[in-house]
């Protein structure tokens, strides 16, 4: 069974920075892409940024271009992502996500989540 454990939410000063971790396990992941979603209080879920567990292109959303990076380290079988010059509207529960392929419509494994909390 695949599993994502996600950690290093926390409460921050706007302008400052987190680092996220997803710890993933259960199988091999070539071939799947990686991604972080968030949920604000009374918002839809919204898409964070994407990496392929191979060759690690990413993809990130408008407004957090510039200001996060994703990443991975397959060995360690673990995505990340790094996030500087937090705003209070980062605010939200961010969840990990996986899917088998980039043709895939659905991520299908999620994480439990981490509250990121960005303070004005």
């Amino acid at each position: 069974q695949v599993q994502l454990v996600e950690s290093g939410g926390g409460l921050v000063q706007a302008g400052g920075s987190l680092r996220l971790s997803c710890a993933a396990s259960g199988r091999t992941f070539s071939g799947y892409v990686m991604a972080w979603f968030r949920q604000a209080p009374g918002k839809e879920r919204e898409f964070v940024a994407s990496i392929r567990w191979s060759g690690g292109r990413t993809f990130y959303a408008d407004s957090v271009k510039g200001r996060f990076t994703i990443s991975r380290d397959n060995a360690k079988n673990t995505v990340y992502l790094q996030m500087n010059s937090l705003e209070p509207e980062d605010t939200a529960v961010y969840y990990c996500a996986a899917k088998p392929s980039i043709v895939s419509v659905t991520y299908n494994y999620w994480g439990q989540g981490t509250q990121v909390t960005v303070s004005s």
